[in-house]
């Protein structure tokens, strides 16, 4: 664990989420569940269905998605979304102004991490492909934690740097991170431009909705 941040401000601990948030991923995971469904026989979900359940732990996530597909085919459910998934991974990036984004964070030294809904072994292997794993101080997934909107996630963290919660931050790009935030008692900023709309996120009250990383950036350096 790093040192202890020292400088002023409003939250010591900003939790990410990943997919949607700071990996340009949501079309692509989209269509990877599409296909998914499509390769076990499922009513394939339209784009809207689909993408509501980003975020969320991967089977959850994919009995949400397609309801018609029976228990008994989840486990094949689940290996052809990864197969679609691990075909892909390598086609999607950072959004473009998230690396200075947390570089200037990191330099006013508040404590990056990540909630995400992916597993352990796919977010290792994303933090590696962009380089950025110096740049967090830590991180939870669903497989190992619990899914969102649970907020164990954020717990854990919390616990992990001892932080109470009204110095934590969370940003993503959907209800359930938003959710997930509210469920732990800690403040939230949603995006615009990732899974859900932001008309969604009202009820979850946010304390700001950014429509793209440079506004996103800006509000974070100025209220963050």
């Amino acid at each position: 664990m790093t040192e202890q941040p020292k400088a002023s401000r409003r939250f010591d601990l900003i939790a990410f989420d990943w997919d949607g948030t700071l990996f340009d991923s949501t079309a692509i995971i989209t269509r990877c569940i599409q296909a998914a469904v499509a390769d076990v026989g499922g009513t394939v979900p339209s784009d809207a269905a689909a993408s509501y359940v980003i975020g969320m732990a991967l089977m959850p996530a994919l009995a949400h998605a397609a309801p018609d597909v029976p228990k008994e085919k989840y486990p094949e459910l689940g290996a052809r979304y990864k197969h679609h998934y691990m075909a892909h991974q390598h086609d999607i990036s950072l959004f473009e102004g998230v690396l200075p984004m947390l570089q200037e964070l990191k330099e006013r030294q508040h404590w990056l991490t990540v909630a995400t809904g992916k597993s352990r072994a796919g977010l290792d292997e994303a933090l590696h492909t962009v380089a950025l794993r110096d740049l967090f101080d830590g991180s939870r997934t669903a497989d190992e934690t619990a899914g969102k909107p649970h907020p164990r996630m954020l717990h854990e963290l919390m616990a992990e740097f001892g932080v109470g919660a009204n110095r934590v931050l969370m940003v993503g790009d959907t209800t359930h991170d938003l959710q997930m935030a509210r469920n732990a008692g800690t403040a939230s900023v949603g995006v615009s431009y990732g899974a859900h709309e932001s008309a969604d996120f009202e009820a979850m009250q946010p304390l700001f909705v950014a429509h793209s990383v440079p506004e996103l950036h800006r509000w974070l350096l100025a209220n963050g």
